[in-house]
Formats: C-alpha cells, structure tokens, sequence
C-alpha cells in the first residue's frame, strides 16, 4: 500500500511537468487519446463499491447481487449511446458549464453546481472508508480505521494539487491495470484451489466453517440459525452477557452486541445476518422464498445504475479529455471492455468468499471478503501473504484513483463557479477544500456499506443529471425552468430517500423500498417534470436552439464545435 502511494506520487510528478495552463489542470488540454483516457475512466470508475463492495454483495446475496457489476458495466453503453460524443462536442469545462451553455440560465448552473457538490462528496465518502477499513484488515487492527481515511485524503489532495487533470489521468490509468492485476490473479488461484476441492455451492443447507473459527462482533447483528448450532460466546448475547459460555443455538433469530465473540468448531454451520440468504440453495435461487418486494427492488437498482453513470460528475468530466467527440465515443466503447472484464473477476472472488471466508457472514463485514480471501485459501505462508500484499495494493489505488477524479470534477466546478476563477491558484485551493470536506465526514460519521452507499449516488445522479443531459442533448423544446424544476424534484426525492435510508428511517414494506431504491420513482418524476415544465415554459426556449443542437450533434470535420473559454487553455500557470 505504501508502494502504491509512493508510486502514484511519482507518475503524479511526471505529469505535474506538463502542467502548465488552466486547461491543462481542468481537462488535460483535451489532448487525452481513446486507450489512455479509456484507461483512466476506468481506473477512477472502479471504486470501493467495485472492488471490495460487488464481491460482498455476492458473497452475502448471491445470484441477485450480480445486478451490481452489470449495471455499473451497462452505464457505460447508454452513455455511449446518448451522452458522450455530443458532450464533448458542447465545448464545456463542467456539467454546470454545459447546462448555462444549452440553456443560458445562470440559476439553472447554480442548482447543477449545487448537485456536482453533493454527489461529489457523497461519492468520496466511502472512498475514504473503504481506505480505513482496508488499513485496519491488513494490519490486523492495529492501526485504527482513521489511518487510512487521513493517509488516502492527503495523498489523493496532494496529487490533485500539484497536476490536476494532466497528472491524475497518467495515474489512474496505471491504477486500471494494478486493480485488475490484484482481482485476477487471487481469482485464477482460487478457482484452481476450489476445482480440486471437494465443496460446492448447491446444497440445501447453510455454509459450513472449514476449521475452528473465532468471529469478532464490531456492531450489534442480528443472526439467522437454520439447524442448532453450538458455540463459544464473550460478549452480550441475546441480551444476556456472558464470557467464555457453552450456547447451543436453535433455530430462529439471536442477538450479538458489539463486541462480542463468538467461537465455532470445525464443520458447525454458519448463521447468517437477518435477511439474507441462510442455505446455499437459497443463495444461489433468484428471489428466494421469504424476500419481499425483491423485483421492485431489482429493477429500481437497474434504473439507478443504468442511468445513474451518465449523471456522474466524473466520469462526465473525462469526456471533455478527448479532442472529439469521435473519440469520446471510442473511450466509452474500449471501457466497456475493460469493466467487464474487471467485474467478471470480481464476481469469481465474491462466490468463492462464500465457501473460503463464511466467517464474515456472521460478522456482516462482508465488503473485506476480497482482502481475506488469499489467506483463506492459501494460509498465511508466503504465497498467501504475498498475494493478499496485491490485493492491499489493488484495493488501495480503487480508493485513490477513485477520489482523485471526484476531488478533480468537485474542485472544477468550485474554481468555475463559486470562486469564479480560472487561475491555477484557485483551483489548487479549491482542490483541497474539495478534499476536506468528505475527509472530516468519513472520520466522523460511521461506515457505510460501500456498494450500497454508492447505488443510493447513483439514484441521485440518475434523477438529475440523466434527464437534464438527455433532454438537453436530444430535445429542443427544453427550458431552463423546465431543467430547474425537474432537478430540484429528482434531487429532492432522490436526496431525501438517501438521507432517510442513510438515518435507518425506512421501515418494512414497499414504502421502505422505495426509500432504499428511490430511482424507479425520482427518475420518471425528474423527467416528466422537465418536460411538462418546459411545455408550459415554450416561450423560454432559447432562440439559437437550433444552432447549439447542430453544434452537439455535426461531426467535427464540418467545423462548427468550438470550446467554450478557449482564451483559458493559453493561461500560463500562476
């Protein structure tokens, strides 16, 4: 890990000496070719949620968790289809720089960057988390979370700082390969390992401990015990303390108080968190028996990750990188590839956790089953030590590569639109206050299931952002009142049922869907609020409407693309 930083700070000073304009730190003199910016995206898109969430996700869900890595992968083919190439062609510097450039609204480009700041941050804080977990599972906790949080925060600041768009777009392309290079090969170990092993998957029965196996409880859980199991119990249990007692456990639900510890013998089985898969049959069945409202739930998740990757402030951000709007697209397409072949890893890591590292099962830290996996089936001799070191690393640079293109788009739009400056100077401040803020949140609040905190993102994106760049792109008809309200209502509803989700507010029942999986209703809402809106706002609609769409949509050969501010891409640094 310490290498990682160590390199990304090297690669990062390479890039700082071709830093040099403001262009240069805000969108890389959008000189960035298809492979190297496909590579980039991809490094800053494949996030805690990607490397440690999806495969706690299948580890604890099974076969419906697999939803995660194909929409976060499909965002990709929508943006493809509707955004990317007009996108760049918009000549912008940011989101809130497009939307004042399609509409000419200067109140419409304070409500985007207002939604930039909160997705941004939003974004960042599991980054952070994810840093601090991973600090405090390869240490063995010896070294507190908040380590990690301050140490990825300074780090990713710092790179930012110092080069800006240039810089980062060198390191997050070397840290695609690294992440990928640490999820495959734990992969092809494992499943070489698992092919010569006697387990399987389908089995009406719960996972097994394949050797004795202490489990520290680090907040309270709720288990599910299938068949009696017996136990060796420290701690307050079902609401009894206890230390060192004998429990044989009969079916039915039983309470574990943070800080408790619970000891299994070799071959006892495996209670699981409250409402989850129990039974490996179970966990391998779409929608088992028991799980309510689980399509509303599934296609919720589908419309939010589908739609919510082309809301996402920066990913949007690196289709200003390319010089056209040709090679957007191309960057867009080679990523596609790259994700899936990421995902598909990952996914072979989250199902071979379920029979290598069960023990996080009774835990509900499900998102370190990638970091603990190469030990669990390798044993802590070399091999094991050294390749879980990759995976470290790998889990490392998803934090960093992560963040530094969050803190590079929130920092854009604070120097753009809040400072309203376009020197270097101010960006650089604007950079570390961008830094700051999810910093003092991620050492402040508690940690967020990271797959699941960044879907909630997504649902605010894809409420917001989707519907202005889509209707913004493809229909004429759109006004800035229009705009305005349609993001202020799927901001609202979107934003709302995250912090009531965040609060542990939403209850049971359709309605605690709903909250938890908010897009199936904020993203319909957004859209028929921004055109109904704008129906009634026709009078509003920009004269040269016509003349933007042309400039969105003619190839560049035809000559009428410009970039809006071009005089900035000559400023020398300050």
């Amino acid at each position: 890990m310490v290498l990682v930083a160590v390199v990304t700070a090297v690669i990062g000073a390479l890039g700082v000496r071709v830093a040099r304009s403001t262009s240069d730190f805000l969108v890389a003199s959008r000189t960035v070719g298809p492979t190297a910016n496909a590579g980039a995206i991809s490094g800053e898109y494949l996030s805690a949620a990607s490397f440690l969430g999806v495969a706690g996700l299948i580890l604890r869900d099974g076969v419906d968790a697999l939803w995660y890595p194909i929409g976060f992968t499909a965002g990709y083919l929508a943006l493809v289809l509707f955004v990317a190439a007009p996108l760049r062609r918009s000549g912008a510097y940011t989101v809130p720089d497009f939307a004042e450039a399609r509409l000419a609204s200067p109140l419409l480009r304070r409500v985007c960057t207002g939604l930039v700041l909160l997705i941004g941050w939003l974004y960042v804080l599991p980054q952070l988390q994810g840093a601090g977990l991973t600090v405090t599972i390869v240490t063995g906790g010896v070294l507190p979370s908040w380590v990690g949080v301050l140490a990825a925060g300074i780090v990713v600041v710092a790179t930012v700082v110092l080069g800006g768009m240039r810089s980062i777009t060198f390191v997050q392309a070397f840290q695609y390969w690294l992440k990928l290079t640490a999820v495959a090969l734990p992969a092809i170990v494992a499943v070489v390992y698992f092919l010569g092993d006697a387990r399987e998957f389908d089995r009406p029965a719960p996972p097994q401990f394949a050797s004795a196996t202490t489990v520290d409880i680090r907040t309270d859980v709720l288990l599910d015990v299938r068949v009696p199991t017996e136990l060796v119990a420290t701690g307050r249990i079902d609401g009894i303390d206890v230390r060192d007692a004998g429990l044989r456990w009969e079916p039915g639900l039983h309470a574990a108080d943070e800080g408790a510890q619970l000891g299994f013998a070799a071959g006892a089985t495996v209670p699981v968190v409250a409402g989850t898969p129990a039974d490996d049959a179970e966990w391998i069945t779409p929608f088992p028996e028991g799980r309510q409202n689980g399509l509303l739930a599934i296609y919720s998740l589908i419309i939010a990750t589908f739609l919510g990757t082309m809301g996402l402030p920066h990913v949007l951000v690196r289709f200003y990188t390319n010089p056209d709007g040709r090679t957007a697209r191309r960057s867009a397409v080679a990523v596609l590839a790259l994700l899936g072949g990421f995902y598909i890893t990952v996914t072979v890591l989250g199902a071979l956790s379920r029979l290598y590292t069960p023990q996080l099962l009774v835990s509900g830290e499900t998102d370190a089953a990638v970091l603990l996996l190469p030990t669990a089936v390798l044993g802590t001799g070399w091999a094991g030590i050294a390749i879980g070191a990759l995976v470290a690393a790998g889990a490392w640079a998803a934090f960093l590569s992560t963040s530094s293109g969050l803190i590079v788009s929130v920092a854009g739009v604070l120097s753009t639109d809040v400072f309203h400056r376009r020197r270097v100077r101010d960006f650089r401040f604007a950079a570390v206050l961008a830094g700051a803020v999810p910093l003092a949140l991620a050492l402040g609040v508690q940690r967020l299931d990271f797959s699941e905190a960044v879907v909630l993102v997504f649902a605010v994106a894809a409420s917001t952002f989707c519907p202005l760049l889509v209707l913004g792109i493809w229909w004429r008809g759109l006004t800035d009142r229009g705009a305005v309200a349609g993001l202020l209502v799927g901001g609202v509803l979107s934003a709302g049922a995250v912090a009531v989700s965040l609060a542990g507010l939403g209850g049971p029942g359709v309605f605690g869907v709903l909250l938890y999986r908010p897009a199936i209703v904020s993203v319909p809402a957004a859209f028929a609020t921004m055109v109904v809106v704008s129906l009634l706002t026709r009078d509003r609609r920009p004269t040269d409407v016509d003349q933007i769409l042309l400039r969105l949509h003619a190839p560049e050969r035809l000559g009428l693309t410009r970039d809006r501010l071009a005089d900035e891409d000559n400023r020398t640094v300050r």
